[in-house]
């Protein structure tokens, strides 16, 4: 059961030497450290990715958010002059053109970043004739307007944006991160998302094909990885927190393999927490075989009784995230915070290019 400490936002808070955030991937995916929180025996243990199978039971399900990461990032300028860059947040498939001649435009969100804040109504100029009208400023910095373009809009993002890395790699992208900031079972007809679900970056395509020819199951589920997953957390009292709503899919398929490994007494494995919110957000209807689409705005946090996920695949979070506060919701709060300190003790990396935890 929580206490009262649970709810606390200073909770979650830890401090960490910059040298443990990982600027780079590794060279190789799987040569990632694991750290093994047990919790039945309460134990925390330390292992290499590659031998993730050691620790989990045989024919569990691997379920994968298989969103591809767009290079959403753009640069352009006011009509001032004044640069701004631009942050598509809107997933692509819910992007519904309005088509006036050659030219197409739709209204979408985005993040802007710019020495003033552009104001409602001003324009925004890309190159090759993208443009972008504001017309409402909403809350946690995000801005609604209406997106100009001619052709394919995904084409014109991959062939002319940036990945748009997180703020704490102090560093530009550059063409290893097009490459190493995409899990290697991300689907072409899923891209969209703003940020990578980076607990699956430590896979390579032949430990993947291992696992499933040990008997391992693998599903997909789609989660359009957008502002929600990594807005702050700012109430003092983590039960205030509202989550900002992300789009997620569920094929049939997946929804079938969840019904079965749970009939069979198989454990769920969700590899990172974008995939334990979808499968949480979606579990009436993955119980049932069913599949799903829509939103979700899912806070997970001590207290919370997981319906279908038992074990996760993880990444380490940043302090007093949404992210943290969930996996606290299924090891407890104190062997997580435990976990991270002895973690940070022994040079383990953090954040989206860090290594990766298990807790089973």
């Amino acid at each position: 059961m929580p206490d009262a400490e649970d709810f606390k936002l200073e909770s979650y808070q830890y401090d960490l030497d910059e040298k443990l955030i990982a600027q780079h991937p590794c060279s190789e995916r799987s040569e990632s450290r694991l750290m093994v929180l047990d919790r039945q025996n309460t134990t925390v243990s330390l292992s290499s990715f590659s031998r993730l199978a050691e620790h989990l039971e045989p024919g569990s399900l691997l379920m994968v958010n298989d969103t591809k990461v767009l290079p959403a990032r753009i640069n352009g300028h006011k009509d001032t002059g004044g640069k701004v860059e631009f942050l598509l947040l809107t997933p692509l498939p819910l992007i519904k053109p309005q088509e006036s001649g050659y030219e197409k435009s739709a209204v979408v969100e985005c993040l802007l970043k710019a020495s003033k804040r552009p104001k409602i109504g001003q324009k925004i100029f890309f190159a090759h004739g993208v443009s972008f009208t504001v017309l409402q400023n909403l809350s946690m910095g995000r801005t609604k307007g209406r997106l100009f373009w001619t052709g394919d809009l995904a084409s014109y993002f991959v062939d002319c944006g940036h990945v748009p890395l997180p703020p704490y790699i102090q560093r530009p992208d550059s063409h290893v991160d097009a490459d190493r900031y995409q899990t290697v079972y991300s689907s072409n007809s899923k891209l969209g998302s703003v940020a990578a679900p980076t607990a699956g970056l430590h896979f390579t395509p032949g430990f993947k094909d291992s696992l499933i020819k040990a008997g391992y199951e693998w599903a997909a589920v789609t989660l359009y990885v957008g502002y929600g997953t990594f807005s702050p957390v700012r109430s003092s009292d983590i039960r205030q927190h509202k989550m900002h709503p992300e789009y997620i899919e569920v094929s049939a398929a997946s929804a079938q393999a969840v019904k079965r490994a749970r009939h069979e007494g198989r454990k769920v494995v969700a590899v990172g927490t974008t995939t334990v919110r979808t499968i949480e957000s979606a579990s009436a209807q993955l119980t049932n075989g069913q599949g799903f689409q829509g939103w979700t705005d899912l806070f997970i946090y001590p207290g919370y009784k997981f319906q279908v996920v038992d074990q996760l695949i993880t990444n380490f979070h940043l302090p007093g995230s949404s992210l943290i506060m969930m996996i606290s919701a299924l090891a407890g709060r104190e062997m997580v915070m435990g976990a991270y300190a002895r973690a940070r003790d022994e040079g383990f990396r953090f954040y989206s290019y860090g290594d990766a935890m298990l807790i089973i």
